[in-house]
């Protein structure tokens, strides 16, 4: 049929038309391009479809294996913690069975605390700090008692160094004029160290009271002599001394550290720098001492002795000659270590006699 069509085509086009041609076959002449681009479309858009389909599957597939992945890492990570605490719970355990050996001789039944009577006197460094009522075993009758505490959440690191505090105290021994440790609870948290309540209180409020009104000690008025002066400074000197046989530096002798007891016996206290020391070393002390108390080589950070302990006992005397008037005055705290360096002292008080 096309070679007749065309046969017919050539007879009635003059031979030398081109335009009478390609008029008869106009329709062919769009038609074919058209399909021609309309299934070039067609393919590329179904191989379009099919490359981001399997893009998507890959996607899916890798935020699925991602998925698996993390959560692996939430169930190691959860299982790590736990594994953590049940392992710091099992440490802290193990320290109490090994204290409960160790300070055997010290531990007191906590059901011989009266726990109805306690009374916080203040919030210490590691805990709160009470004074409470300890049963003697005679029936009826109670001893007045200071107890430091160690919250029930403490870290092991915080009970290892509140047991060591207890086992310093405990190789410490018994000094008249130290504070003594009457014992301990350490076979659960909270942890208590038992100390003597000794009951005028420390020696620093108490020269502020004498500021201002006569104290009366057993019932009796009393004023600060020269010579109580010397008889506490007497009997500080002695805790010292007994601190330098043990081979302890003190590092804080000063009146807010000594303390008062009936027939104005005083007892120093305040030996958590002298723990740190022994503990830790002297570098790597976190306690601070207020520095116009410090002698120039512990303001210098060198080697310490029991010749800074005296230095600052100096300052107790002026401290109690004064009735608790702070040292250096007129010194700014920045500038003390310069003051000393010039080979400055502190002046005479004009409370202080030429004798003393």
């Amino acid at each position: 049929g096309d070679v007749k069509r065309f046969t017919r085509m050539l007879l009635e086009c003059n031979s030398n038309d081109k335009l009478c041609v390609v008029r008869e076959y106009q329709t062919e002449v769009i038609v074919v391009p058209v399909i021609l681009v309309g299934l070039f479309v067609i393919v590329l858009t179904v191989i379009l479809w099919l490359h981001c389909r399997g893009l998507r599957a890959k996607q899916e597939q890798s935020s699925s294996s991602g998925e698996q992945v993390n959560d692996k890492n939430q169930q190691e990570s959860r299982s790590t913690e736990d594994h953590y605490i049940q392992l710091s719970e099992a440490s802290v355990e193990s320290l109490l069975n090994s204290a409960s050996l160790t300070l055997k001789e010290l531990e007191v039944p906590r059901e011989k605390l009266s726990q109805g009577t306690l009374q916080l006197i203040k919030r210490g460094r590691y805990g709160n700090i009470y004074r409470a009522q300890l049963e003697t075993g005679n029936p009826g009758k109670t001893k007045t008692v200071v107890l430091k505490a160690l919250q029930d959440m403490a870290s092991f690191q915080e009970v290892k160094n509140f047991l060591g505090r207890i086992k310093f105290h405990q190789n410490l021994g018994h000094h008249e004029n130290l504070v003594d440790l009457l014992g301990c609870c350490v076979d659960q948290l909270p942890l208590y160290m038992i100390m003597e309540d000794v009951s005028l209180g420390d020696l620093l409020t108490f020269l502020w009271t004498c500021r201002k009104d006569v104290m009366t000690m057993d019932g009796i008025p009393y004023d600060l002599t020269e010579r109580q002066v010397y008889k506490v400074g007497q009997q500080v000197a002695a805790a010292l001394a007994y601190l330098e046989q043990k081979k302890l530096f003190h590092g804080d002798v000063a009146a807010r550290n000594v303390l008062l007891h009936y027939n104005f016996t005083a007892k120093l206290c305040g030996l958590g720098l002298a723990y740190e020391i022994v503990t830790y070393g002297a570098t790597s002390v976190t306690q601070t001492v207020p520095v116009k108390w410090q002698a120039p080589e512990q303001l210098l950070k060198k080697s310490l002795s029991i010749k800074a302990d005296i230095w600052s006992f100096g300052i107790l005397l002026y401290e109690m000659i004064t009735l608790g008037a702070p040292p250096y005055p007129e010194v700014p705290s920045s500038d003390i270590l310069s003051y000393l360096q010039r080979q400055n002292i502190m002046k005479q008080p004009s409370s202080c006699q030429q004798a003393m």
